[in-house]
């Protein structure tokens, strides 16, 4: 038998990446179900209303525990709940092959835990930065954060690799730089909220904790700092 013949023709995902979309996919089939009148009756259609109103993250929710001193559950979980809700199927589907793609990149070279850390990292920092800009009002929802933290994890591999081989570090950052010029440009066309800063904040926390959690982990780190 020849090397290899019996190998399967399609790469597996690693088993974290089926945990961080799965929860979406059900949130989606639950919502749609309930929207296409195949399940739920007649105030299944008002499921995803309800859905955003128990798990998005309202920017207030922190101002008013910081005002109060008191931290409610409900708003804390709300730091992570939101990135598994969507405002429609297609805002879903993006965010759902933004992880397949990436994070099926990033877990062939970082650990289980390394990769959820990463995106529960970027979820909550993106939700922590769209919540401390004054005068946002508009909630926060979908994984694109916890994403875009799997670009920052993706662009420090490439940052990784670029520098052990002596080029130019700087071409790592092409593609978040692409991507968040893409949605500065139909922010300016189209308005919306800015959700660009949860998204950039995310990508920032995916980055920074590649270097303790990324390949080489917080010894990689030491020998960084002592080069400079």
């Amino acid at each position: 038998m020849r090397p290899g013949y019996d190998e399967t023709p399609v790469n597996p995902l690693p088993p974290v990446v089926w945990l961080l979309v799965l929860p979406i996919v059900a949130m989606e089939v639950v919502l749609n179900a309930g929207t296409m009148g195949l399940a739920g009756g007649p105030d299944a259609i008002g499921w995803r209303s309800d859905a955003l109103q128990r798990f998005a993250l309202s920017p207030e929710m922190l101002d008013q525990m910081i005002a109060t001193g008191q931290f409610s559950l409900d708003y804390v979980i709300r730091f992570v709940s939101y990135a598994f809700v969507h405002g429609n199927l297609t805002h879903a589907i993006f965010a759902t092959v933004f992880i397949l793609a990436l994070g099926k990149f990033v877990g062939e070279v970082y650990g289980f835990w390394s990769v959820l850390t990463v995106f529960l990292g970027a979820v909550i920092a993106g939700g922590l930065a769209y919540s401390l800009v004054p005068g946002l009002r508009m909630a926060l929802y979908g994984a694109y954060p916890g994403a875009y933290g799997l670009i920052g994890a993706f662009t420090f591999i490439l940052w990784a690799r670029l520098g052990a081989a002596h080029a130019n570090r700087a071409r790592a950052f092409t593609l978040i730089g692409f991507l968040l010029g893409i949605q500065l440009v139909f922010g300016a066309l189209f308005g919306g909220a800015p959700d660009w800063i949860a998204d950039l904040a995310g990508f920032g926390a995916g980055f920074l904790l590649s270097f303790v959690v990324g390949p080489g982990g917080p010894a990689h780190l030491l020998r960084l700092i002592r080069q400079r």
